[in-house]
C-alpha cells in the first residue's frame, strides 16, 4: 500500500477512485505548518532562520498521514504544480521527519496539469524528488512578506491613525490606484474640434470623411482649438466641390489570442462575465477539480495558476480535429499554432489554461455544472478552440478627398474595412476595458479616383480631452503584469486584501482610491520611497524567478533586502508628527485642497476665514482641521469631496457647507455638509439641531431639497409587524439603514433604499432577524444562509456551509463544525462536511460555540491571528457580531486600533 497525499478532500476523493487498490489517498487541507503571527518568527539576526508551527487543525491532518504510512511500501506527494503545491509537500515531509515515522519510507514527488485518468497515471510513471529551489523560492516570497508586514505595518499603525496594514506587494498595487487617481485630479482638459463632412459618391451612397490637413499642413485631432477656427473651416467646406484623388485597398489579417493564463482568465472573466478575480479564480478551482460526468468524477479543465500560453501537442490536435469536423478546412491554419510567453519564468512551465477534452463541449456541459460554471467553462473553451482557427482576413480601405474652396484646398480622409472571412472571430473576440472607436469598423462604399461627390452637410462639433480612466481590476492586473508586481496567483489576493482594508472602493466596476489608501500610499511614497517603486518590486520578483531557478541563494536576497529595509525602518523612529503631516499637506494637495478657481487660497479655514486648513490626527483616524483650533473647531474629511458626481468625479461642498433651501412647515434652512465622518444633511442651526447621515451610496449630488426633507423626516412607518401589529420603522442611525420593530433591529443591505423600502421586504428583513436568535445576525442582520449541500442521510434537515465571526463552519441542526485552515467553504462538499460535524458530535461539539477543543481567544493570550500573504489561497468568511441594542452598529475605527503587542485580538499585517 501506497499512501498519496494531495491538498484538498474532492481532490483525494476523485484520485483515490483513478488509483483504486494499493493506493490511500488522504487530503492535507493546503499547508499542515505556517509561520506563528509572532515577532521572531523570521530571525534576520540568525541568518534568517525561520520558525514553523504545525497548528492543532493541521496536527490532525499530519496526524493521520503518519498513522497510514507506518507499514506503508511508500509516501507519494502530489501536491498542485506550482511553488506553493511544491511547499506545501515540502511541509508534510519536515512534519512526519519530526514525528521520525519516514524512516525507510521513500518519499517521491509527482505532478500533473489536469485531473484526468491519463494525467494521473502518467504522473505516477514519473516520480522525482522535491525541488528545492522552488522551495527555496517559497521561503524568501514568506520570508520578504513577513518581514515587510510584521515591521512596517507596526510603523503605520504608530504614526498613522487609521491604517490596517502595509505589504511588499499590496502597498505597490495601492500605490498605481493612487497615482491613477492623482492624474486625473491633476489633468487639465483641453478642447477640440472636429469637422467632418456627410458626402455622396455619384452613386447617391453615403460616406463620412474627416478633415486632416489645410493648405498643405496636416491637421491633427487636438489641433483645430476654438469654435472660430472650426466655423472657418465650415464655411470653407460649405462653399467648396469635392473629388476623390486616392483610393488604396489594403488585406490585413486579425489573428487569434493565445489561450488563458491566469492573469488573462481573469481580465476577460472581469470584462465578459461581470466576475471578481477572487470569485474567477474559486470556480475554476472547482472545473480543476472536477465534476461527476457519466459515473465519473474528472476535472474540465487544467491548472489554472499559469503563465504558461501553450498547449500540450495532443491536446492541439485534439481540438484541430474538431475544428475541421465542426467548421470546415478553411478554419484550420495548415500548421499548428504555437505560442511563446514573454514572462521571464511562466510558473514553471506549466500549460495554459484549457479544457481537458475539447469535446465536451459547453452545451454538453451546462446540465452538469452552476451558472458561473457553465459561463467560465464556455469562455475557457471557446478561447482555447479559437486559438487554433485560422486568422480573420480583413480589407481596409482608404480614400483621400480633396475639397476646393477657391484658391484653398482641404484634405479629407474616409476610413472603413470589411471583414473577408471570419476565421477566429466566428467563435471569440476578446473583450476590451475601454469602448473601441469603431470609425474604422465600417465599409466604404465603391468610388473610383477622379469621381465628384455630393456635399450633404458639413458637421462640427466641441470636444474635450478626458483624464485617464480610473483602473477596473481586470485593467489594474495588465498594469500589474506588465510592471512584473506580483505573480498570477496572487492578484486575486491583492484586490481582494486592498478592498477588505478599505484602502480602495469599487464603484461601477472602477476602482477609487479611498482617503485612507491615499494617506498610506503618501506616506511610504515620503519616507519609504524606494519600497513602493515599481522597478524595485518588479525586481524582486525576478530575483525569487532566479532562485526558482538556481541561479542565486535565497538568503543572498534576503541579506541584500534587509540591509536597507531595517535602516528604512530605524530612519522613523525619530520621525515627529509635524514633519509626517508636512510631506502629506504636500503630497496630497491637488486632493484635499482642490484649487477654487478664483485664485484664492485654497487651504482658507471657511469657517473662521483667517486659519489654513491642515491635516489632522485624531481617535478616529485622519481628518481636515483649521490651525486656529480651538477657537476655530472646523473639520471635514479629507477630500473635499461626500461622493462622485454624475461622471465618477469627486462632487465637493464650497466651503464644506451647500445650502439646499428651507424647510416649508419651520422655515428653518436645508444644508448639505461634509462633516469629518461623511456628508450629512442639518436642518437649521441652533444648539442641537436635526441631522442624518448620507445612506452609503448615496451620491450627494444627487440630494435636491425634497430628498433632503424627506430623510431629514426619518424613521418612518414602513409597515405593521403580521403577528404583533407594531409598527415597523425605517430610518437611518449613527451606523446606517435599518428597519426596525420593537428592540429588534436589522440592517439594510446595499441594494434596499431606505426612502424606498416596501412593506414585504421590511417585514422579510424583520422576521428573518427574529427568527436567527440572538448572537448570530452581523450588526443586526439576518445570519447568511450559507450554501446547501444537501439533506443529512440519517437526520434529515439540510447541510450547510456558512461564514462565521471564527471562520467558515458546516451546519446542521444546532450543530456547527468549524472547517479546518485552508480549506475553502465553496469546494466544500456533503461528504466532508458530514464527517466534520461527526467529530464534532463525537467531542461533545452541540455544547461549545467555537469548535471542538476552541475557546474564544482573549486579549493577551500572547497569539496573534496568522498573516496573510498576496499569494495565500483566499478562504471566504464573512464576519459575524453579536446583537446589539439600538440601531446597527458599524465597526468603528478605534476597533481596528492596533492592540498591545502579542494581543490575540491583533491584526497580523499583510504583505
Amino acid at each position: 500500500m501506497k499512501v498519496v497525499v494531495v491538498e484538498s478532500p474532492a481532490k483525494a476523493k476523485t484520485i483515490n477512485k483513478y488509483l483504486g487498490r494499493g493506493y490511500q489517498v488522504l487530503a492535507s487541507f493546503g499547508h499542515v505548518r505556517d509561520l506563528p503571527a509572532k515577532d521572531g518568527s523570521v530571525d534576520p539576526d540568525h541568518d534568517f532562520a525561520m520558525t514553523w508551527e504545525v497548528e492543532a487543525k493541521g496536527a490532525k491532518h499530519v496526524s493521520e498521514i503518519a498513522k497510514s504510512i507506518k507499514g506503508a511500501e511508500g509516501l507519494i506527494l502530489a501536491t498542485d504544480p506550482d511553488r506553493e503545491g511544491e511547499a506545501i509537500s515540502w511541509h508534510i515531509v519536515e512534519a512526519l521527519s519530526a514525528r521520525r515515522v519516514l524512516k525507510g519510507v521513500p518519499v517521491e514527488r509527482v505532478t500533473f496539469n489536469a485531473i484526468t485518468p491519463d494525467a494521473v497515471m502518467k504522473a505516477m510513471a514519473q516520480p522525482r524528488a522535491i525541488d528545492q529551489a522552488l522551495v527555496d523560492a517559497y521561503l524568501a516570497r514568506r520570508a520578504l512578506d513577513y518581514l515587510v508586514g510584521f515591521t512596517l505595518s507596526p510603523v503605520l499603525w504608530q504614526k498613522l491613525k487609521g491604517a490596517r496594514s502595509a505589504g511588499r506587494v499590496q502597498s505597490v498595487a495601492l500605490r498605481l490606484v493612487c497615482d491613477r487617481e492623482l492624474e486625473i485630479e491633476r489633468f487639465v482638459p483641453r478642447e477640440y474640434w472636429s469637422i467632418a463632412a456627410h458626402l455622396k459618391t455619384p452613386a447617391e451612397a453615403s460616406f463620412e470623411a474627416r478633415l486632416v490637413g489645410a493648405d498643405g499642413e496636416k491637421i491633427t485631432r487636438l489641433d483645430v482649438g476654438t469654435a472660430a477656427e472650426a466655423q472657418a473651416f465650415k464655411a470653407a467646406l460649405d462653399a467648396a466641390r469635392f473629388r476623390v484623388v486616392q483610393v488604396e485597398a489594403k488585406p490585413g489579417k486579425r489573428h487569434p489570442f493565445p489561450p488563458f493564463t491566469t492573469s488573462t482568465l481573469q481580465q476577460e472573466a472581469s470584462r465578459k462575465l461581470g466576475l471578481s478575480p477572487a470569485v474567477t479564480m474559486r470556480i475554476a478551482q472547482r472545473l480543476y477539480e472536477g465534476i461527476n460526468v457519466d459515473g465519473e468524477t474528472v476535472g474540465l479543465i487544467t491548472y489554472m495558476r499559469t503563465d504558461g500560453v501553450d498547449m500540450a501537442p495532443e491536446a492541439i490536435a485534439r481540438i484541430r480535429r474538431m475544428i475541421e469536423t465542426e467548421h470546415g478546412k478553411p478554419y484550420l491554419p495548415q500548421t499548428p499554432r504555437r505560442y511563446t510567453n514573454k514572462a521571464k519564468n511562466a510558473q514553471e512551465a506549466h500549460e495554459a489554461i484549457r479544457p481537458t477534452d475539447p469535446t465536451r463541449h459547453p452545451r454538453q456541459m451546462a446540465r452538469l455544472l452552476e451558472p458561473d460554471q457553465a459561463r467560465l467553462y464556455e469562455l475557457i473553451w471557446i478561447r482555447s478552440v479559437a486559438s487554433q482557427m485560422e486568422s480573420a482576413t480583413i480589407e481596409r480601405t482608404t480614400a483621400d478627398i480633396v475639397a476646393e474652396a477657391g484658391a484653398r484646398k482641404l484634405d479629407l480622409r474616409a476610413t472603413g474595412q470589411v471583414i473577408t472571412f471570419d476565421g477566429f472571430l466566428k467563435l471569440y473576440q476578446e473583450g476590451r476595458d475601454e469602448e473601441p472607436d469603431d470609425e474604422d469598423n465600417r465599409r466604404l462604399p465603391p468610388m473610383r479616383v477622379g469621381d465628384p461627390l455630393t456635399r450633404e452637410r458639413i458637421d462640427i462639433a466641441q470636444h474635450f480631452t478626458e483624464p485617464p480612466p480610473r483602473f477596473s481590476e481586470a485593467s489594474l492586473i495588465k498594469r500589474m503584469e506588465e510592471l512584473g508586481i506580483g505573480r498570477p496567483s496572487t492578484y486575486a489576493s491583492i484586490l481582494a486584501v486592498l478592498q477588505e482594508r478599505e484602502y480602495v472602493t469599487l464603484e461601477k466596476k472602477r476602482l477609487f482610491a479611498a482617503d485612507k489608501g491615499r494617506i498610506v500610499t503618501a506616506f511610504l511614497e515620503n519616507f519609504f520611497k524606494r519600497y513602493v517603486e515599481y522597478d524595485f518590486t518588479a525586481s524582486l520578483e525576478e530575483d525569487l524567478d532566479r532562485i526558482s531557478n538556481s541561479e542565486i541563494a535565497w538568503k543572498e536576497v534576503m541579506r541584500r533586502f534587509w540591509l536597507d529595509f531595517s535602516a528604512a525602518i530605524a530612519g522613523t523612529k525619530e520621525l515627529r508628527t509635524a514633519q509626517i503631516i508636512d510631506a502629506l499637506n504636500e503630497a496630497l494637495g491637488p486632493h484635499i485642497f482642490p484649487d477654487k478657481g478664483d485664485g484664492t487660497n485654497p487651504r482658507a479655514c471657511p469657517s473662521c476665514g483667517s486659519g489654513n486648513l491642515s491635516l489632522k490626527f485624531g481617535k478616529f483616524g485622519v481628518f481636515v482641521g483649521c490651525s486656529n483650533y480651538p477657537e476655530c473647531r472646523f473639520t471635514r474629511q479629507l477630500s473635499a469631496a461626500g461622493g462622485m458626481n454624475g461622471n465618477g468625479e469627486h462632487a465637493g461642498l464650497a466651503n464644506g457647507v451647500q445650502v439646499l433651501g428651507k424647510d416649508e412647515d419651520t422655515g428653518a434652512e436645508v444644508t448639505l455638509r461634509d462633516g469629518r465622518f461623511g456628508p450629512y444633511l442639518q436642518l437649521g442651526d441652533g444648539e442641537k439641531p436635526k441631522r442624518v447621515s448620507l445612506p452609503k451610496g448615496l451620491d450627494p449630488s444627487a440630494v435636491d431639497l425634497a430628498k433632503a426633507i424627506r430623510l431629514l423626516s426619518l424613521p418612518r412607518e414602513v409597515a405593521r409587524h403580521p403577528e404583533s401589529g407594531e409598527p415597523i420603522l425605517a430610518g437611518v442611525g449613527r451606523y446606517g439603514p435599518y428597519v426596525q420593530h420593537g428592540r429588534t433591529f436589522a440592517n439594510l443591505e446595499g441594494s434596499d433604499d431606505v426612502l424606498e423600502i416596501g412593506a414585504n421586504r421590511a417585514i422579510d428583513l424583520i422576521i428573518a432577524r427574529e427568527t436567527s436568535g440572538p448572537g448570530r445576525g452581523r450588526f443586526g442582520g439576518a445570519v447568511p444562509a450559507g450554501r446547501q449541500l444537501g439533506e443529512h442521510p440519517e437526520e434529515g434537515g439540510p447541510v450547510t456551509v456558512r461564514p462565521g465571526r471564527f471562520g467558515p463552519y458546516v451546519n446542521h441542526g444546532k450543530l456547527n463544525a468549524t472547517l479546518p485552515k485552508g480549506v475553502d467553504p465553496d469546494l466544500v462538499g456533503l461528504d466532508e462536511a458530514l464527517a466534520l460535524l461527526s467529530a464534532k458530535a463525537a467531542a461533545g461539539g452541540g455544547k461549545r460555540r467555537f469548535g471542538a477543543g476552541r475557546k474564544p481567544a482573549k486579549s493577551g493570550s500572547g497569539k496573534g491571528t496568522k498573516p496573510s500573504g498576496p499569494e495565500s489561497r483566499p478562504v471566504g468568511a464573512a464576519a459575524v457580531r453579536k446583537t446589539r441594542k439600538g440601531p446597527p452598529k458599524k465597526p468603528s475605527s478605534a476597533s481596528r486600533k492596533a492592540p498591545a503587542k502579542g494581543s490575540r485580538a491583533s491584526r497580523a499585517p499583510d504583505p
